[in-house]
């Protein structure tokens, strides 16, 4: 059956004469909820007194609203269709611009945060930086290295990067030349390696410079030979530059171990890279020149049947080249510590005090006992600059008994 009730439309629209208009405000009813319509109805009153067949209805429930809705939205529709057409362009048109808002907003929100988030990595960056740098300082004192120690290592931080821009030239030489033969393997424990510098011109055997660097027992590496390596090898002559392990990974005896076992694969492997096994000479720098001279006077020894076999012969070694080494222990003990290189600490790399004569080249010569074994060295001649302070110039007037037996000492003195 259909249902009694119809919408209320504008009564102008379908008669010419004027009905009195209900204004939904004076009535005094409350307004109700959504839910609530106005109908007349269907089958009462007159059309000449509207408010008769007006009705106001109560809540109905949702099936009757459902219902309605519809016919509210086409009499809307019917009433104002121009208005009707336009809406949902202007609906699209604020849903773009909302859009275009929103995306807008995001896009700011992310850039901030991208900022935010870079600012926050840069300060937890820094605040590592100096909570590492705190701690390692307490640990460096804690060992008994002491600020004196700490400050001189700041300082040559500085002075090295003063010398930056000659770094970086040779640095290039040294990663980049194909001259430069780099981690040669000379035995089986770490940093048994060596670089190896030839020079242009291989049309023939070259003589070859087996090269120790210095470091302070701590710091050596093969690396710091490589303005020496490019520099020979510019003037025909192989370089071999021998790694070895440092404190506190070992002591000094595995240094002259490892450098002994270094110097022997030059001995007996240059010919393979062109170098003429022949004309083989050891230079050390420094702690380097130190850790080479004990190994060539511990395989002077073992050569006298006073130790194990041996891989290499001093007899191969043309001549000994040392710079501004120190070959007295004993007496640089307190130097050292006065220079920052603590006796704890020195005595620590070298075993003990009751090891520093065993591993002082001067007091090793001076052994009756030695008097043969030091005769077969090979030529030695030291070199020692008047200005060095690293290890004092004196020393080389404590190691004339070990080399006055086949070499000579050159004293260089530093220009002013």
């Amino acid at each position: 059956m259909p249902s009694p009730l119809l919408p209320i439309t504008n009564p102008s629209s379908h008669h010419h004469h004027h009905a009195p208009s209900f204004d939904p405000a004076s009535c005094p009813i409350a307004p109700s909820p959504p839910a609530p319509a106005a109908f007349v109805s269907k089958n009462g009153g007159s059309h000449d007194d509207p408010m008769v067949n007006l009705l106001i209805s109560s809540p109905f429930d949702d099936e009757k609203a459902a219902a309605v809705r519809p016919l509210l939205s086409r009499t809307s529709s019917s009433a104002s269709p121009p208005a009707a057409s336009a809406a949902p362009s202007s609906g699209f048109q604020q849903q773009r611009r909302r859009r275009s808002a929103s995306e807008n907003s995001l896009s700011s929100m992310s850039d901030n945060g991208r900022h935010q988030s870079l600012g926050r990595e840069v300060a937890d960056a820094a605040s590592e930086t100096f909570v590492l740098t705190r701690l390692s300082l307490k640990l460096l004192r804690y060992l008994g290295v002491g600020y004196r120690w700490i400050t001189r290592f700041l300082a040559l931080g500085c002075y090295s990067l003063l010398l930056m821009p000659g770094f970086v030239q040779v640095g290039y030489y040294y990663f980049f030349s194909s001259q430069v033969r780099r981690g040669i393997v000379y035995g089986d424990l770490p940093r048994n390696r060596l670089d190896l510098y030839l020079p242009k011109n291989m049309d023939g055997p070259k003589p070859v410079v087996a090269f120790i660097t210095g470091g302070a027992w701590i710091i050596g590496y093969k690396a710091w030979g490589s303005l020496l390596g490019q520099q020979l090898s510019e003037r025909d002559i192989m370089v071999a530059c021998i790694d070895y392990r440092n404190f506190p990974q070992v002591t000094i005896g595995d240094m002259v171990k490892d450098a002994s076992q270094g110097i022997s694969f030059v001995c007996n492997h240059i010919a393979e890279y062109g170098g003429d096994p022949n004309r083989v000479y050891l230079m050390g720098q420094s702690a380097g020149a130190h850790i080479a001279a004990c190994a060539l006077l511990e395989q002077a020894i073992k050569e006298r049947g006073e130790g194990e076999s041996t891989s290499w012969s001093v007899s191969q070694i043309k001549a000994y080249f040392g710079l501004s080494g120190g070959y007295n222990l004993l007496e640089l003990v307190d130097y050292f510590h006065s220079r920052g290189l603590y006796r704890s600490l020195f005595l620590g790399i070298m075993e003990g005090e009751q090891s520093l004569q065993r591993f002082s080249p001067d007091l090793v010569a001076q052994d009756p006992n030695r008097r043969i074994a030091v005769s077969h060295l090979p030529p030695v001649i030291l070199f020692h600059g008047t200005a060095d302070y690293s290890i004092p110039s004196d020393a080389r007037d404590s190691s004339k008994s070990w080399s006055a037996s086949r070499g000579n000492i050159i004293q260089r003195k530093n220009p002013h």
